[in-house]
């Protein structure tokens, strides 16, 4: 066991994350006393893993990535029914008396950037199905957002999320011509290092909208330049990320990530 507090990002694969970065930073400009790491865990050894972990005192939880964001809700607590709102968790936190708490931070970290757009009856293009896309559903529907164009492989799959999540909209698919839109998110993988490119024509978007992809390696994704070249105000993959880090730190670590280093943080993950 450990006798270092700790943390940790689980997911198959693993060794892209960035969250040790940025947990890291944070632990050393506070002078908090811990470690954040990566551990490799494949699907047939969740459980397993989840069992091990549930028995050291020194961890304090782990962020979840794919493809681990549904099948750790039978796993562990669920206080804030998760699964019944988004239906995926990203954040599992081990309590004083060894109970694991599951949450999902994702959502929040997603609509920090937009806190101050007004989303409310807005057109809104989404592609993806998985568990990053609940995350956004769920956020676009708390703001109103709507009616929402799912953009992907599984047409059934998309439909079940606009109802699950009470939004309005229709299916497309990858390669239809764009609607005209206030905001369009890659909730997918597609533009990943290692994976397909997203190739979208922009032309159809208002100059006002904004393009939103959750995509951080690369960080300026093939989506990114699209929008730059069109002109259109973008958001990249980071701003999530340490949107949704931040709240699962303090869960950690107990205390909120230090105020005013976003740029030297943002540096760091550039480099």
């Amino acid at each position: 066991m450990s006798a270092l507090p700790y943390a940790e990002v689980i997911g198959d694969p693993i060794a892209q994350s960035k969250s040790p970065l940025i947990h890291g930073f944070w632990l050393d400009a506070l002078g908090l006393t811990g470690r954040y790491d990566r551990a490799h865990v494949k699907p047939e050894g969740l459980a397993a893993y989840i069992a091990e972990r549930r028995a050291d005192p020194d961890w304090r939880g782990c962020n979840v990535t794919m493809p681990h964001k549904a099948a750790v809700m039978d796993l562990v607590d669920d206080p804030g029914d998760i699964r019944g709102t988004i239906g995926a968790m990203n954040t599992v936190v081990r309590q004083p008396d060894g109970t694991l708490m599951g949450t999902n931070t994702d959502a929040a970290g997603f609509y920090a950037p937009l806190a101050e757009v007004d989303l409310s009856g807005a057109p809104v293009i989404v592609v993806g199905a998985g568990g990053a896309a609940r995350a956004v559903l769920f956020a676009l529907a708390r703001a109103g957002a709507g009616p929402v164009t799912m953009l992907g492989r599984s047409p059934l799959k998309a439909m079940g999320l606009l109802a699950t999540f009470g939004l309005k909209g229709e299916v497309a698919a990858l390669d239809a011509p764009l609607p005209p839109a206030a905001l369009l998110v890659n909730a997918s993988s597609l533009g990943m290092t290692g994976q397909p490119p997203l190739d979208l024509d922009l032309s159809p978007l208002p100059e006002d909208a904004i393009v939103y992809d959750l995509v951080y390696s690369p960080l300026r994704t093939g989506l990114l330049r699209a929008a730059e070249a069109r002109g259109l105000d973008h958001v990249d993959g980071l701003d999530m990320l340490i949107g949704q880090a931040a709240l699962a730190f303090e869960l950690f670590f107990g205390k909120p990530p230090p105020e005013g280093r976003d740029d030297a943080l943002r540096a760091l993950l550039t480099a």
